[in-house]
């Protein structure tokens, strides 16, 4: 592990025993896994010691593993201008455990975990206006999760003699068809002229 790293990594065992559950690098990154218990105690220590001062909450987003029993991992990337480094906290959560929110450490976690929660589903505690901030207001569901269908569960238009936009279930025009992207003919099995190279393939019999 990277010095610098190793020395920050040391410094949390000391200063925040049992905050970082886990630690690792990934192209010459660190990584810091934590949980909810100790989350804000842990940004708030990277924020304000002096050996780390990461001041800046640049993202907070997620990722969603469906088939683990924590599917989603929420991810906290943070800058330190004053020692020219990034770390990355990462804490595991499931659809029904809410993560505590990071508004009262990082001002800027206030859209971040909007976002998290629209497109997602993970529910931050403390989060002074947690409301969707990128689908609309009637929007059902999170985009973002692996088992969303592709075309949503409502579709949105402007009717023009109620004069108002309105809400339908989804109506698929044509039904769901998979494309093996092997020919541009989809569907078919056969294409015009096959015969005829399978008959000069039998009268070579087989020769290139």
């Amino acid at each position: 592990m990277n010095p610098a790293h190793k020395e920050l990594v040391d410094l949390l065992e000391v200063s925040l025993p049992g905050a970082v559950t886990h630690a690792e690098e990934f192209r010459g990154e660190l990584i810091l896994w934590t949980d909810q218990e100790h989350l804000v105690s842990l940004a708030t220590f990277l924020r304000d010691n002096p050996n780390a001062l990461f001041k800046q909450l640049m993202d907070v987003t997620a990722v969603d593993y469906p088939q683990r029993e924590q599917r989603f991992e929420v991810v906290y990337n943070l800058l330190s201008l004053s020692h020219n480094r990034r770390v990355r906290l990462k804490l595991p959560t499931d659809e029904e455990t809410p993560v505590p929110s990071l508004c009262g450490v990082f001002s800027a976690a206030n859209w971040f975990e909007r976002e998290v929660w629209d497109l997602y589903g993970v529910f931050f505690t403390d989060h002074p206006d947690l409301r969707r901030i990128l689908t609309d207001y009637g929007f059902e569901g999170h985009p973002l999760r692996k088992d969303f269908p592709l075309t949503g569960y409502v579709e949105v238009r402007y009717d023009e003699e109620m004069k108002r936009v309105v809400y339908e279930p989804v109506q698929l025009k044509q039904e769901f068809r998979g494309f093996d992207f092997e020919s541009p003919w989809e569907g078919i099995l056969h294409l015009p002229g096959d015969e005829k190279a399978e008959t000069a393939e039998h009268e070579d019999g087989g020769k290139a």
